[in-house]
């Protein structure tokens, strides 16, 4: 117990030791101001819950999410072992739900490993060296913007081609722009600080003012809009399986399953209703998610 709060005094103290002292006494306080929030930290299990069912899925999913019942087809809630009924095929919906997290979790580290990085990059570029590259990039990510992003998207998908990596590639195309928005706009404030000027008098060149000074000052803002963000491309995605442009059959993507269950939603409400609820619960999560992270990782929230 002594140990335990002996660190904690380390880590708390006002007067870090060193750089790594400094950032981990960071991290902590920011832990600390993160875990107050009991929606955050709601929203937080929730996205816990969803990796551990979709990493032990063949272990926890009670049925093969492949296997057809037609004498079983359109079971209730609870027949014959099925938690959650069976859809149209016999298939146990409960398994294929949790399957089809494994599909929205590959969706989601894609597009938040992709749109981020590529808005990042152009923000910074377009934001560091102004003038007619800034005026070039700013009207292609407008151009980008002046569309609704599911229309966009669908847009991609028609010229690519259905299936689950196109669609990922689509959400990408059409998700980046908020982030070189956000990324030109904070490197505008940072370019002209002393610190940056007193950098260049070093010698230090345009590449590593970006990568080494700017893209760390950015990456805080970035968290924050890549989780509040989460919502609106798991509904995308789903939007995309809904219309037969996403995840293909029998894959069970949320967006799929649901449409699949629209034809039966007045008599069999638990097919369409079940993974919609799924999609509205991990978008939800995110959403906690982001509020707690925004609380924590922007300077402006206190003021």
């Amino acid at each position: 117990m002594a140990e335990t709060q002996t660190l904690r005094e380390w880590l708390l103290t006002e007067t870090p030791t060193s750089r790594r002292h400094a950032k981990m006494s960071a991290l902590y306080q920011g832990w600390l101001s993160f875990r107050s929030n009991t929606m955050a930290m709601i929203g937080l299990g929730i996205l816990v819950a969803l990796v551990v069912v979709a990493a032990g899925a063949p272990l926890i999913a009670p049925h093969d999410p492949f296997v057809q019942e037609l004498s079983n087809r359109l079971a209730p809630l609870g027949a014959e072992g099925h938690i959650l009924g069976t859809d149209s095929l016999g298939r146990d919906i409960l398994s294929r739900l949790i399957y089809g997290a494994r599909i929205t979790l590959y969706i989601v580290a894609l597009v938040a490993l992709i749109a981020p990085i590529a808005g990042l990059l152009v923000g910074t570029v377009s934001g560091y060296v102004g003038g007619w590259t800034d005026t070039v990039l700013m009207r292609i990510t407008d151009i980008f913007l002046a569309f609704p992003r599911l229309v966009l998207a669908l847009a991609f998908v028609a010229a690519l081609g259905a299936g689950i990596e196109n669609a990922v590639l689509a959400i990408s195309l059409t998700a980046w722009p908020p982030y070189a928005r956000i990324a030109r706009a904070e490197t505008l404030t940072i370019r002209s600080s002393d610190y940056i000027s007193a950098i260049k008098l070093q010698g230090a060149g345009a590449l590593r003012i970006i990568t080494k000074h700017i893209w760390p000052l950015c990456i805080s803002s970035l968290i924050v809009r890549v989780t509040l963000d989460m919502a609106g491309i798991i509904l995308a995605a789903a939007g995309l399986g809904f219309l037969g442009l996403g995840a293909q059959p029998p894959s069970p993507e949320w967006g799929a399953m649901i449409s699949e269950g629209r034809r039966f939603i007045l008599d069999h409400w638990w097919v369409a209703t079940m993974p919609g609820l799924a999609i509205f619960t991990v978008s939800l999560a995110f959403n906690l998610l982001g509020d707690g992270l925004r609380d924590v990782l922007d300077p402006k929230a206190g003021e």
